[in-house]
């Protein structure tokens, strides 16, 4: 025989709205932080991807650019030397 006791049912309640409340002050502590989190870095000098790339491939670019020229300096002195 089983009997329901009103003590456990209110009990299962309270546990179970504890743990809708938890997950709402979880829910609330994640958006807060997000909220200060882009705070903090819209006061920062960033550069967006976009930006990163354009600069990295005119590096690379400048780069080959100027290891070609060595090559070609290299060369002239070498054909110098040689006459």
């Amino acid at each position: 025989m089983q009997t329901r006791n009103p003590f456990f049912d209110d009990l299962a309640k309270l546990a179970t709205g504890a743990a809708g409340a938890v997950a709402g002050v979880r829910s609330e502590m994640e958006e807060s932080f997000r909220a200060w989190l882009e705070r903090q870095l819209d006061t920062m000098d960033l550069v967006t991807r976009e930006e990163f790339d354009v600069v990295a491939d005119m590096a690379r670019k400048a780069r080959e650019e100027n290891d070609a020229l060595r090559a070609e300096l290299d060369a002239l002195k070498s054909a110098k030397t040689k006459s």
